[in-house]
């Protein structure tokens, strides 16, 4: 009996290690997805690289996946129903409001898992009913009609994305522009505004999703913030923007207005505050560009 409960126990261990390679594994590619192509991967055939390193770690996650198959396989079926384990006696408590937590840890147990149920169905809901919003006209005197309703900008083909890009940096001679495709055709995009800083921008089709404002000799992680707070103040306002220039219904025009505001950072540690003329507040340049006049303020100052 004693050695069968050690060879049950030898079993969990494996398997538990086993999860917790995959664990680690998964954890890699999802590194590996988010970062894009690194500079290791080097000039020629960067892509390629790329690519054989996702597929050898996807690779690596099958066989992990299958270890785990077969170590769970070789667990002994519990021979009755899980219990809550010393919750239980929580419902032999003499006094009264420790004899309802037993009670109410079991709802929330069951309201858990109804969530988790919800959550699984309305992704999959969402996964296959695409959001499209649609205009109605304000002209009454056609007729009350309403206007054909305009296709907002988020499912674009990749040629079309690919040449509207390259022809951003074209109009700004200090402005370096460069596209990747980290997942799927969805570009991100590093922008470099001559010395000072640069902008990693995430699209989805030809809509702008999200801005990451950093110094140049910082890392291209889309997601994690500038150690300078002087750029992470930069990135509140860049998405504060992305807000205000976006229209559903000329997504080129509201890109390139948006460019053109973000070129006006090119003076951000020269130019003086339009509201009280100075260059630094509380040690801090003008972080903030009028949407339509394109003068740089303080924060405290617009």
């Amino acid at each position: 009996m004693e050695q069968r409960e050690v060879r049950d126990i030898d079993a969990l261990n494996a398997a538990l290690n086993s999860v917790k390679v995959l664990r680690s594994n998964v954890r890699r590619v999802f590194e590996s997805v988010s970062n894009g192509l690194r500079s290791d991967h080097g000039e020629d055939g960067k892509e390629n690289k790329y690519i054989l390193e996702l597929q050898e770690l996807l690779t690596t996650v099958n066989n992990n996946l299958r270890e785990v198959e077969g170590s769970v396989a070789n667990l002994t079926p519990p021979p009755g129903p899980f219990t809550l384990g010393n919750t239980t006696y929580l419902s032999q408590e003499t006094t009264l409001e420790r004899q309802q937590l037993y009670g109410q840890l079991v709802n929330n147990y069951k309201w858990t898992d109804k969530i988790r149920a919800y959550s699984v169905l309305a992704g999959d809901i969402f996964e296959s009913n695409k959001f499209v919003k649609t205009h109605k006209s304000t002209n009454l005197l056609v007729n009350q009609k309403r206007r054909k309703p305009h296709a907002i900008h988020h499912n674009v083909p990749p040629e079309i994305i690919e040449t509207f890009i390259n022809g951003i940096g074209r109009f700004y001679n200090d402005m370096t522009v460069t596209a990747n495709r980290p997942a799927g055709p969805n570009p991100v995009i590093q922008i470099s505004l001559g010395r000072v800083f640069k902008a990693i921008i995430a699209f989805k089709g030809l809509i702008i999703e999200f801005v990451t404002v950093k110094s140049l000799s910082e890392n291209n992680d889309l997601w994690s913030e500038s150690r300078y707070k002087v750029f992470r103040k930069v990135s509140d306002h860049c998405n504060a923007a992305m807000c205000h220039f976006f229209t559903p219904y000329s997504a080129d025009t509201s890109i390139k207005s948006y460019m053109e505001w973000l070129h006006s950072y090119i003076t951000l540690f020269s130019a003086p505050c339009k509201g009280c003329s100075k260059r630094l507040n509380s040690n801090m340049p003008p972080t903030w560009r009028n949407f339509t006049t394109l003068e740089a303020y303080h924060e405290e100052c617009k």
